[in-house]
């Protein structure tokens, strides 16, 4: 893997990071009103399990495992 490309794909585990912790937020935030949209919190739940999985992709991509 060449430098370039290392880079772009932390920029890329960067952002899903960031946009992990806001879907995080939003679904905190949804789950404290006094009638949530349980419908509106199963997507987001599932969009976040979606960027968990991006993010260990991408991240076994930066750091694969290399047994000794």
């Amino acid at each position: 893997m060449t430098e370039q490309e290392e880079q772009e794909l932390q920029q890329a585990l960067a952002r899903l990071k960031e946009d992990h912790r806001d879907l995080d937020a939003a679904i905190s935030a949804l789950e404290a009103m006094t009638s949530p949209d349980r419908l509106q919190i199963q997507r987001l739940k599932k969009r976040k399990l979606y960027l968990r999985d991006r993010i260990r992709e991408i991240d076994d991509q930066i750091f694969p495992d290399i047994i000794a």
